[in-house]
């Protein structure tokens, strides 16, 4: 099991799709919100996953095959 620290930033279509739990759902993923911040037009999310590397890179690509933008994330993300 690893885990990984990512930033899914969504667009005004995406904003109301249930991308998170399906992500943990379809995928043998635990999904852990640290931040988040949801607007009419955009909203973004900072996730820790906890999987096996191969789970996470399938449902990582599938995020962004939803139209999602990823991306990496280093450091403290409570701290900001």
């Amino acid at each position: 099991m690893i885990n990984r620290k990512v930033k899914f930033t969504f667009s005004t279509k995406l904003i109301k799709k249930p991308v998170i739990y399906y992500l943990g759902k379809s995928f043998d993923i635990i999904t852990n919100i640290r931040r988040a911040e949801i607007h009419d037009s955009l909203g973004w999310v900072v996730l820790e996953l906890e999987g096996s590397e191969h789970e996470i890179e399938k449902g990582l690509q599938w995020v962004k095959d939803e139209g999602v933008e990823v991306d990496s994330v280093q450091g403290d993300i409570i701290a900001g």
